[in-house]
């Protein structure tokens, strides 16, 4: 995976040459950075060969296009590298704040994964069927 910043600085036709100098040198997949809109995209997949990924950062240089809008132009592989966190970081923050001003998070509990979700989840019951068969402790 090659990856080329080139396009916020020098443009689009900037990015579809250095995209194909890095498949001539052997990159399996270009992760062409800060496309300002999905034609910009669909330019590098027609530019190469190879695999392209997109950047669905939030409060990053791209549009937020759906996989479906970037799959219509032949984007291959999305990634969404902060998004999660931050996701989990406004949930932290909110039952901060509610714990601030009510004391307590009684009123958050619908928001919450139960402990049998998270379990059904991480298919604990496998996970502790496996434990046991490696070592069963017992006093």
């Amino acid at each position: 995976m090659a990856r080329t910043d080139i396009r916020a600085i020098d443009g689009i036709g900037a990015a579809i040459d250095r995209a194909k100098q890095l498949v001539d040198a052997g990159a399996d997949a270009i992760f062409p950075e800060a496309m300002a809109n999905l034609a910009e995209f669909e330019a590098v997949r027609r530019a190469v060969d190879v695999p392209i990924l997109a950047n669905m950062t939030e409060f990053g240089k791209s549009d937020l296009f759906t996989t479906e809008q970037l799959a219509g132009v032949g984007i291959n592989m999305v990634i969404y590298p902060v998004s999660l966190l931050r996701l989990a970081m406004g949930a932290a923050e909110r039952g901060l704040d509610t714990i601030n001003a009510e004391g307590s998070l009684a009123s958050r509990v619908p928001d919450m994964q139960t402990r049998a979700r998270l379990y059904e989840l991480l298919d604990y019951e496998s996970y502790n069927a496996f434990d046991s068969s490696v070592f069963n402790f017992t006093l």
